[in-house]
């Protein structure tokens, strides 16, 4: 078998599938990893070593990928953190926000706080479904 050709071939398909399938350019690399296998296939005859050389770049290619992918947060919470309750929130108990528009299931951050309806409230995070908020004046004071 011809292994330079090999992971060329496989090089390209990994880079092609990128196209089609994005992965935040995680097949990229592993096409990437591939070529330069491509390359050291024709000093090194070993199989073994040269899919033990592609996970090893693969796996170093991915890291320092990542240094320059920015994270991501979720829409719903990357634009605005403010809100209003529509109905009071007791503690441990969860209410209603209106939040961006759409009423959501929402719960305050202390636990020992009670809330009441119509009042400006700031998201802090948000757990599935439901946000935790925290009424304004407390975060001011």
């Amino acid at each position: 078998m011809n292994y330079p050709l090999f992971w060329a071939i496989l090089g390209a398909i990994f880079c092609f599938m990128e196209l089609f399938l994005p992965t935040g350019f995680v097949e990229s690399t592993l096409g990437l990893s591939a070529f330069v296998v491509a390359l050291v296939a024709l000093v090194v005859p070993s199989f073994n070593l040269q899919i033990g050389l592609w996970v090893a770049l693969s796996l170093v290619f991915i890291f320092l990928l990542r240094r320059f992918v920015p994270k991501r947060t979720p829409y719903s919470l990357q634009e605005s953190t403010e809100a209003r309750t529509l109905t009071a929130i007791a503690p441990g108990q969860t209410g209603r926000v209106i939040y961006e528009g759409n009423s959501w299931q929402a719960r305050c951050d202390d636990e020992t706080m009670t809330i009441a309806a119509d009042q400006p409230v700031v998201v802090v995070r948000r757990k599935g479904n439901t946000l935790f908020v925290m009424p304004e004046s407390a975060l001011r004071a």
